[in-house]
């Protein structure tokens, strides 16, 4: 699947609430609330960075595209946003298909690349989200940033 427009992203995201997941073994936490939490630490944390805090919140809509068990889900999250959303926001949430341990090679290939450092800043909002009581507002407080990220990865793709 490949998203096309904010709206029909906005509708993936939307579909997110109610769907479970459980990280590391622990206890299992909304999707869509998760989505919302690592979005809005990261905007906290840089709020300079669009492209950054989008990738928190796409992050968990692979779980909706995929196998019951997550399996690959960073992957097709990836894929779904890259044709709105750009190369940077894909690549970011495709770094984060590892939630374990790394091989020596998958760790050197992780360490080489030039998204690591922000890839590393998304891993830990995304393990810090879920947390009760975090006031992480609305979906629709993210439809102007989705734009604004869509509309410069369409001006990047127009000149090139």
């Amino acid at each position: 699947m490949e998203l096309r427009s904010v709206e029909e992203l906005m509708d993936l995201l939307h579909a997110c609430r109610g769907a479970r997941n459980t990280p590391g073994g622990g206890r299992p936490v909304d999707v869509h609330e998760h989505a919302l939490q690592t979005a809005a630490l990261l905007r906290r944390s840089h709020p300079a960075d669009k492209e950054l805090q989008v990738a928190g919140l796409v992050l968990g809509i692979g779980r909706l595209l995929g196998r019951p068990d997550g399996a690959g889900h960073a992957d097709l999250a990836a894929d779904a946003v890259r044709p709105l959303l750009g190369e940077r926001v894909s690549r970011l949430v495709r770094l984060q298909k590892h939630g374990g341990p790394l091989t020596p090679a998958e760790a050197a290939a992780f360490e080489s690349d030039p998204l690591a450092g922000d890839a590393v800043t998304l891993r830990r909002a995304d393990e810090a989200a879920g947390v009760a009581g975090l006031d992480a507002g609305v979906l629709e407080d993210w439809r102007t940033v989705l734009e604004l990220v869509a509309a410069r990865h369409a001006r990047l793709e127009a000149v090139d």
